[in-house]
């Protein structure tokens, strides 16, 4: 029987295997690396451009924050002119009230009645002066209530007193302006009239 070594050509084999193996797991390595450095260099540059395009809505949001302050500083001077025109409108339509109250008061007047002075706080009028009698006080107030622009006239006080010998009664009332009066609106309509033409 012939007797055959083969422990070299095993030994060989094995070298070859290791040296595939080797070569096999260098190119592996090598693929991995250039794929990790595509794919490092494909995030790199998304993160560029988003950071571009975030620089770029950064800015816009700087401007449109700017443009929200301007248009606050706008309502508010809006707000603060509608405030300045409700002002004026109210003092408007006070002139023409002015006007109408002192011609219903001329017209309520009784004789033997003198108004000594005529105040207004808000829609309360305050009228002092000096009657003949309480009767022509109490006439008076009768009037003032019979008139479309006023009403609640009540007394505050009545006192007798000597005025250049004379006796008369010192009065004080308080009549309160109707504010849906009719008349009222009639007169600042003709006043806004007048002053138009």
């Amino acid at each position: 029987m012939i007797k055959i070594n083969l422990l070299p050509h095993r030994e060989e084999k094995r070298k070859e295997r290791r040296r595939q193996f080797y070569t096999n797991a260098g190119l592996m390595l090598a693929l991995g690396g250039s794929i990790w450095l595509l794919v490092h260099m494909f995030n790199a540059r998304n993160i560029e451009t988003q950071d571009v395009r975030n620089g770029y809505f950064q800015n816009d949001i700087v401007a449109l924050d700017r443009e929200i302050e301007g248009i606050k500083e706008l309502r508010g001077q809006i707000d603060r002119l509608l405030a300045r025109k409700q002002v004026i409108e109210t003092l408007q339509s006070n002139r023409a009230e002015t006007v109408h109250l002192f011609n219903e008061l001329a017209a309520r007047m009784p004789s033997g009645v003198f108004l000594g002075t005529v105040s207004q706080s808000g829609g309360k009028i305050t009228l002092k002066g000096y009657a003949q009698s309480n009767a022509r006080i109490s006439n008076m107030m009768s009037n003032l209530n019979d008139s479309p622009f006023l009403e609640n006239s009540e007394v505050v006080k009545s006192v007798a007193e000597l005025l250049n010998n004379r006796r008369v009664y010192s009065f004080e009332i308080n009549v309160y302006i109707r504010k849906s009066a009719a008349p009222a609106n009639e007169t600042a309509d003709r006043v806004a009239t007048t002053q138009k033409g």
